[in-house]
């Protein structure tokens, strides 16, 4: 069933990662910051309601979907009452739960963040933008989130294997200098706008984004 939905979700264009246990899906959770969580009501570790009010304190933005079989009104008023933006009972039709998973990513996040500032570049986390002295600047998905990994942690230490985690999926094979040419090509970028940033590469140990000197 996780791999039929899995198929689905991919077929409509969304990139996912898979858990196959309520303690999967908290560490999935707490590497990488997800925009929606689809979860089964009863998993192998327990029942994932239990679960919900967690995710949503790690992620107070996230959407939470549960399907289940358990598709009594009392189930369903529990679900949402404990955290679920949505509740599907099985069986369901493909078609539903995208259109239903759709609809949810189209709703507020539940959380509103204040933009991360460094230099003269500000990324909005509520809508994924960024900015150099206010000029909206667009950037490949994968840049997106590299610089987003570097702000949240401006003028503290990043190691590759944090940045390898956060930018690619759990399945995705990397080659070993592909972290390194998508690092260059965003700092040649940040250098050419001014953004008033840099990026230090630390042998051995990772990288560095701080303020540029003047």
């Amino acid at each position: 069933m996780a791999r039929l939905i899995a198929s689905l979700i991919v077929e409509a264009g969304y990139e996912i990662d898979r858990a196959g246990s309520g303690g999967e899906a908290l560490e999935a959770v707490k590497r990488y910051p997800y925009d929606l969580m689809l979860l089964d009501r009863r998993l192998p570790d327990g029942d994932a309601l239990a679960l919900l009010p967690e995710f949503r304190a790690m992620r107070p933005g996230i959407r939470l979907m549960m399907i289940s079989a358990l598709d009594g009104l009392n189930e369903k008023v529990s679900g949402l009452n404990a955290g679920a933006d949505d509740y599907l009972s099985k069986p369901f039709q493909g078609e539903e739960l995208i259109a239903r998973i759709r609809a949810c990513l189209r709703r507020p996040g539940c959380g509103e963040s204040p933009p991360l500032v460094l230099g003269l570049l500000s990324f909005d986390l509520n809508s994924g933008t960024v900015a150099v002295q206010g000029v909206p600047l667009t950037l490949h998905k994968r840049e997106l989130t590299l610089l987003e990994a570097f702000m949240r942690r401006a003028n503290r230490v990043t190691t590759r294997e944090v940045l390898l985690d956060e930018i690619y999926g759990l399945g995705d094979s990397v080659l070993p200098n592909t972290l390194d040419v998508l690092i260059s090509r965003l700092r040649r970028r940040l250098t050419q706008l001014g953004a008033g940033v840099a990026i230090h590469t630390l042998r051995g140990v990772g990288y560095l984004m701080t303020e540029a000197d003047s």
